[in-house]
């Protein structure tokens, strides 16, 4: 649906309480520019619970973040919870500083509020794919095992403004050469995508990245060796990754520890407004 649409520009812009203290003015900028462009309902939530209220409520308006990638995945996995992530039109006006809003450079979502908020108005929508993992937690942009301080740099710098990166794009800045943490001496790692195994958990895994699917429906997994071998590579529907008691870092955000999770690749499982080519 584009923007252009009426249906589409009656809009519920829930507003993070983060982003109004860290940058009030380009807040302030985004709410102006919406309302100009829309018939806008403005929701300034304090906590989770009032999110998840305002959302509920939204009707058939369009649902508007402001704020950085937690504001936006609290959102979207609020929806997912409920099952009504892939019929809810969302959008998005970044709000913080880098990395904070890392995810926003892989779905070519702009970076500043005036670009941003027009492109909810006149942009297009876009279906996106993400992982679903077998807590019901979600992943927008990707994930690698083990976190690392590197990974988080790379997330950092992933993507240009304005133009969504591809899958493999992305995934090769998360997975570049460079000096990196791998996990601790004598760690092993199982993983295994559509049944197939890529690491056994025999010997020690440098690192392990995953990407959201794109335009064919699987995510590609790279599998990297600690040293002395190939890095291992497949896409998949399903992937499982065990072993001791790891942390993984997806979005930007580090998750665990556990023992084991499994990620569904879900193609076109969300709908999200980006600036028109």
């Amino acid at each position: 649906m584009s923007a252009a649409d009426p249906a589409g520009q009656r809009l519920l812009v829930v507003v993070d309480p983060v982003a109004r203290r860290v940058d009030g003015e380009s807040v302030r900028i985004a709410r102006d520019v919406l309302c100009a462009g829309s018939m806008a309902k403005i929701c300034l939530p304090e906590s989770p619970e009032e999110v998840a209220r305002a959302v509920g409520r939204r009707g058939r308006r369009r649902t508007v973040v402001i704020g950085d990638d937690r504001a936006l995945l609290r959102v979207v996995a609020l929806l997912h919870r409920q099952r009504e992530l892939a019929a809810a039109p969302l959008a998005w006006v970044p709000v913080g500083s880098l990395p904070s809003v890392s995810v926003a450079r892989v779905l070519g979502v702009p970076l500043g509020a005036v670009a941003a908020a027009r492109a909810v108005l006149d942009g297009v929508e876009r279906r996106f794919g993400l992982l679903a993992d077998d807590s019901d937690g979600i992943v927008l942009g990707g994930l690698w095992v083990p976190a690392s301080e590197a990974g988080r740099r790379c997330a950092a710098v992933r993507g240009v403004p304005g133009a969504a990166v591809s899958a493999r794009s992305a995934l090769a800045l998360l997975t570049r050469t460079g000096p990196r943490r791998g996990p601790r001496p004598g760690a092993r790692l199982r993983v295994e995508a559509d049944g197939v195994l890529l690491a056994t958990g025999d010997r020690p895994v440098g690192r392990v990245a995953v990407s959201a699917p794109a335009g064919g429906g699987l995510a590609e997994v790279i599998v990297h060796p600690r040293a002395g071998h190939h890095p291992v590579r497949a896409a998949a529907r399903t992937i499982t990754v065990s072993g001791p008691d790891f942390r993984y870092r997806a979005d930007n955000r580090v998750r665990g520890p556990v023992r084991a999770r499994t990620w569904t690749a879900l193609g076109e499982g969300w709908r999200l407004t980006v600036p028109r080519a």
